[in-house]
């Protein structure tokens, strides 16, 4: 059995909604108070999910922690624009430069599994306004694989970099487990655990 913690930070939350749309998957996951991180909590962690909302500061001071966690084989998934970067690898938001909807629009760099089926239009596009799943970029680290960008100038979005045995997946923006409305980006919770599960297996 997969253990997923998910951190909350400042309100509870629950993942319960979450249970029909992951059965069948060999998965646990456990709502955790972000100021509970500990040496403990980390061991029995196949998997961490970092929000958008999150006290960076309080990650930062715990960098080196989360570092050994991820670099022993952990996974870490992250989501947000990163104002102090917190594991090796991250490096703080950048701005895309541009507002427009052709800076907006996301394009698919390689497949992944967490996104297979889900329309490009569905991640550029929420309610016909674009740029909820991303307006700003990071700088992956060497060794990224980088699987969407935003705009003519291909800025990173989402990727994913190796941290000694383990993994960092980088969203810049909205968290992925966020979407979910009747579009093909209700894929994107069911696929990621998925993903998760089968990684750590």
């Amino acid at each position: 059995m997969t253990t997923i913690i998910r951190f909350s930070c400042g309100h509870t939350t629950s993942s319960a909604a979450w249970a029909e749309r992951l059965s069948g998957l060999d998965c646990t996951i456990r709502d955790v108070d972000l100021y509970a991180l500990d040496a403990a909590l980390l061991g029995d962690a196949d998997a961490l999910l970092i929000g958008m909302h999150m006290d960076q500061r309080f990650l930062q001071a715990n960098a080196a922690r989360l570092g050994d966690y991820v670099a022993a084989g952990g996974i870490a998934v992250v989501n947000g624009h990163i104002a102090h970067p917190f594991l090796p690898g991250l490096s703080p938001v950048r701005p895309l430069g541009g507002g427009s909807l052709a800076d907006l629009t996301v394009a698919r760099a390689v497949a992944h599994p967490i996104w297979d089926g889900v329309a490009l239009d569905d991640l550029t596009f929420r309610r016909g306004v674009a740029g909820f799943y991303g307006h700003a970029w990071h700088l992956p680290p060497h060794g990224s694989t980088v699987i969407h960008t935003l705009g003519p100038e291909a800025r990173p979005l989402d990727f994913i970099y190796p941290v000694g045995r383990g993994r960092v997946l980088m969203h810049g923006g909205n968290d992925l487990w966020s979407f979910g409305g009747d579009d093909s980006s209700r894929r994107l919770l069911p696929q990621l655990m998925s993903w998760l599960v089968e990684a750590r297996s």
